[in-house]
């Protein structure tokens, strides 16, 4: 996500805080609602029963959160008429997002915006590169699974798939995993891509998912036939890499991405642990 993104959208999000008679803030439904990318309130209801539903398995109470209100909106005319709208705890706007349509870069924005607590937009922007990182090693762990079940069903086993792996490895960095693990200084019984920066998992996911496309598409029935197409497509992403000036393995190495993962959910933990109410 941009930087001038989410600077804006802190501006934006804290403009449309309000304040209770307490001093608690909250949010308007129907301003969250464009905020975060839906332009249907009937599609954005359905998102406010899951986040009620998650707000009452996490033991708080609903209408400590969520309380339906009246407002009146201008018509066209000139006339005016009343629509229903919720009053939300910052809470209530974090489970929301949790609940959204994770393809919004604004949902991806306020799961981390209320998570944190705070109006700090650089510590937003941290949180959101290590989220984004988080997700991309979760994404290539699925890609990779999916490619050694290709390979069995293709060709009646995948007992090679590691080293399949490693060939890509090596056409992507130009040198073995090992000696990658041994430029990172990644622990032996670790796998390299635990500290591999994001662009780097990114680029090993976009190699692996040609290559299931195209050992189904073409039928290959061989482990041999698909190593040739994974090592084929890990070196074209490696030239498209290069040709932007990333030479992946001069990259530095990122933080063991199990801590990184630790630390964001402990964030989110504690975001919904003491929630502060609308009401008392």
């Amino acid at each position: 996500m941009k930087h001038e993104l989410i600077h804006s959208l802190t501006s934006t999000f804290e403009e449309y805080a309000q304040e209770t008679e307490q001093g608690v803030a909250f949010w308007l439904a129907r301003d969250i609602q464009h905020l975060l990318g839906y332009s249907e309130w009937r599609n954005f209801t359905a998102v406010i029963v899951k986040a009620q539903t998650a707000c009452e398995v996490g033991g708080h109470s609903v209408l400590d959160h969520f309380v339906d209100v009246n407002k009146m909106v201008d018509l066209g005319s000139g006339s005016q008429r009343e629509v229903e709208d919720v009053m939300l705890s910052r809470y209530a706007c974090y489970l929301i997002a949790q609940n959204g349509d994770p393809r919004k870069e604004a949902i991806a924005f306020a799961q981390t915006y209320f998570a944190v607590q705070t109006r700090r937009a650089e510590l937003i922007e941290q949180r959101l590169l290590e989220v984004e990182r988080v997700n991309a090693r979760a994404k290539l762990t699925q890609t990779e699974k999916e490619l050694s079940a290709v390979i069995y069903e293709q060709t009646g086993g995948n007992e090679d798939f590691a080293t399949i792996r490693s060939k890509g490895d090596s056409a992507l960095f130009g040198r073995s995993t090992q000696a990658m693990k041994v430029r990172w200084n990644v622990p032996a019984n670790r796998p390299l891509a635990d500290y591999a920066p994001t662009i780097v998992l990114k680029a090993k996911d976009f190699a692996t998912e040609i290559t299931i496309h195209n050992a189904r598409s073409a039928g290959m029935t061989t482990e041999r036939s698909i190593a040739a197409e994974h090592v084929e497509n890990n070196q074209a992403v490696r030239n498209t890499l290069l040709s932007r000036g990333i030479r992946p393995e001069s990259l530095p190495p990122d933080e063991d991405v199990k801590k990184v993962e630790r630390r964001v959910q402990s964030e989110q933990r504690k975001a919904s642990n003491a929630p502060e109410k609308l009401s008392e």
